[in-house]
């Protein structure tokens, strides 16, 4: 009787086991589908708020650095909700921008004596 009870349980396991995995793979692609979905408002809100060479400028930039990019939009889409873009934001006026926020960087420099 044990090793029937021992198969009933392993077996049990195994379906709860999938349960979950079929549970969790809807859960995934719902999240796939809301990222894509942000990704194209965040594309959109640019197309809006920059000028055609400052998207340009900022998509060589984000080859480099991503997560840098990727605030800097973040920032600009906040200024644009709160109403503080007037006009698009030109291509010399993100270099001002990234200039700024590039400088609040630290610089370590290190010497051997």
């Amino acid at each position: 009787m044990s090793d029937i009870e021992e198969i009933r349980r392993r077996r049990m396991q195994e379906l709860q086991q999938q349960a979950a995995a079929q549970q969790q793979a809807p859960d995934a692609q719902s999240q796939e589908q809301m990222r894509r979905e942000m990704e194209a408002q965040k594309r959109q809100a640019m197309m809006q708020i920059l000028t055609p060479e400052a998207r340009s400028r900022l998509a060589n930039l984000r080859l480099t650095k991503p997560e840098f990019v990727d605030q800097i939009e973040l920032q600009l889409i906040q200024l644009a909700q709160m109403g503080r873009v007037q006009s698009k934001i030109t291509d010399e006026q993100l270099k001002e921008l990234l200039r700024k926020l590039a400088g609040q960087k630290r610089d370590i420099n290190i010497t051997w004596k």
